[in-house]
């Protein structure tokens, strides 16, 4: 192993610990190996500013610009698995951001429909995913509020930014069966990271995981 994939490896394992150590709060006690292998594959040091590259691997979130962060890689895992994807599933992601979160995703499903409102970032992430090869991957600028109704619905959603209230809009487009990922301001200062289930007739059934903290979901240029 070179250094790079001995930070991955070590990541990885701070990763499963974090797993192990909210399962009770998350349902998910365990890093399944699909999701680990995305992990693995997707190259972390090529989405975060040179200035960051020696910090790629350190398990926290880190500034990429325009007010913006890369996710912590254990919430990245965390919200991934809990939308349980399979190879066949076609994803909803609102905010890409650098496009690791993206990436991720491309790695696991058939194709990944990814909406960012900040035009500078939708467009360094799409040339991003290009020259990694990244081809499942659909993208595109605007209010990712509105959700992407020309493909709906959707099998999964991820929300990457803190909502004041879950966009109808996304409940809309969720497919039957379908899950989504979102964190939900629910007092000043206080985010929590949402499970939301779809049934078969269309009901819902929200179910809270862990606090988090996200730049805040808007529409409008920001």
């Amino acid at each position: 192993m070179d250094g790079t994939d001995l930070k991955v490896e070590k990541l990885l394992k701070q990763i499963a610990a974090d797993f192990k150590q909210t399962g009770h709060l998350t349902g998910c006690s365990a890093l399944k190996q699909d999701v680990a292998n995305a992990l693995r594959h997707v190259p972390r040091h090529e989405f975060v500013p040179l200035s960051s590259k020696d910090c790629a691997y350190i398990n926290a979130p880190l500034p990429i610009g325009k007010g913006q962060t890369i996710s912590q890689p254990f919430i990245v895992a965390l919200m991934t698995q809990l939308l349980n994807l399979n190879p066949a599933s076609k994803v909803l992601e609102i905010g890409t951001g650098c496009g690791y979160q993206t990436a991720v995703l491309a790695a696991l499903v058939k194709t990944v429909y990814s909406i960012e409102i900040i035009p500078e970032l939708a467009r360094k992430s799409k040339e991003r995913l290009a020259s990694l090869g990244v081809q499942n991957v659909k993208s595109q600028c605007s209010d990712g509020q509105l959700g992407w109704p020309e493909y709906a619905p959707f099998d999964a959603i991820m929300v990457t930014a803190a909502a004041a209230a879950i966009p109808s809009a996304l409940i809309e487009q969720l497919n039957e069966r379908g899950k989504m990922v979102i964190p939900v301001s629910c007092a000043p200062d206080r985010e929590e990271l949402m499970l939301i289930r779809k049934d078969e007739i269309g009901r819902l059934h929200t179910q809270p995981i862990i606090p988090v903290r996200f730049v805040p979901l808007t529409g409008g240029h920001r």
